[in-house]
């Protein structure tokens, strides 16, 4: 029983992770309706500008806020720049600049830094707390429980509750009625690619702490993760995102915990499958589809 429950404490912190970078690949989808595949790459050059301003200035929150802002800089600029000349109707076009791009920022990430694993250090203790005998969360856990509870929060009031959240909604679905309407639409779409690879930043720094270190490659299996993540709950759906990191994160550590870990992305496969045959449009995904 007391593995039972840190298992799923466990799995609930990693789930939130994957939940919250799920989200970025829900916010760009619905703001431009591309899959970004360069989202690992971009997310952890973010994370080694935070890596380099808490090694100058000693403090993990002005890093904390760095990858934000390098997120949605680099955002912009990736938006901006080689995406901006991608025809709508060509998707093959996009991956193929995502997939270069990948390969550019990898490989200027490790001759920057080196390719070696750097560790990364936690703001808050990793040792769980404990309840009587029972260890649950630590409280590095707790914390980004709360981040990734709060980012989405705000996400879903601005998109739920602002004009500029129903701007960026009617330029993804409507963009030629918004254009009409007097929206701008290639700047909505802008900062709809900022927002989300802020939020991809936020998830690989969450993350980067408790795995392996801060390396080119870091946020890879992540991505793949969250890219299921997304699937599973629908890429129109940011509570699908939601609830399937909170469920994928959960299978994951119990498979991980009670079998090994190498059964856990066999298990996420299986998932995936299965929902794809009973739902192909993901198990949160609107009855109708919306068309832009």
């Amino acid at each position: 029983m007391d593995r039972l429950v840190f298992l799923l404490s466990s799995g609930l912190a990693r789930g939130a992770v994957l939940a919250l970078f799920a989200l970025s690949l829900v916010i760009v989808w619905r703001s431009a309706r591309v899959v970004n595949f360069a989202q690992a790459a971009m997310a952890i050059t973010a994370v080694y500008a935070a890596f380099a301003i808490t090694a100058a200035s000693g403090s993990y929150w002005l890093g904390l806020l760095g990858a934000l802002a390098a997120g949605a800089l680099l955002g912009a600029l990736v938006e901006r720049g080689p995406l901006r000349f991608v025809r709508g109707d060509d998707p093959l076009s996009g991956m193929i600049i995502a997939i270069g791009l990948v390969m550019v920022l990898q490989a200027g990430l490790a001759m920057a830094f080196g390719p070696e694993h750097r560790p990364m250090r936690a703001p808050f203790p990793e040792r769980p707390l404990m309840i009587g005998e029972i260890p649950v969360l630590s409280p590095y856990e707790v914390f980004v429980l709360i981040v990734a509870a709060a980012v989405m929060c705000a996400l879903a009031l601005l998109f739920g509750k602002t004009p500029l959240g129903l701007k960026l909604r009617a330029a993804a679905f409507a963009p030629e009625t918004s254009r009409l309407l007097g929206v701008r639409v290639p700047r909505m779409v802008t900062i709809g690619w900022m927002l989300s690879v802020a939020t991809a930043a936020l998830a690989a720094l969450l993350l980067v702490p408790t795995e392996l270190g801060l390396n080119p490659h870091a946020a890879d299996l992540l991505f793949v993760d969250a890219f299921a993540v997304a699937v599973v709950g629908g890429l129109d759906s940011p509570v699908g995102a939601l609830a399937a990191g909170l469920i994928i994160g959960i299978l994951d550590s119990l498979v991980t915990g009670y079998a090994t870990a190498a059964a856990a992305p066999l298990a996420v496969l299986v998932l995936l499958t299965g929902v794809l045959l009973v739902r192909p449009r993901g198990l949160f995904a609107a009855a109708d589809r919306r068309t832009g």
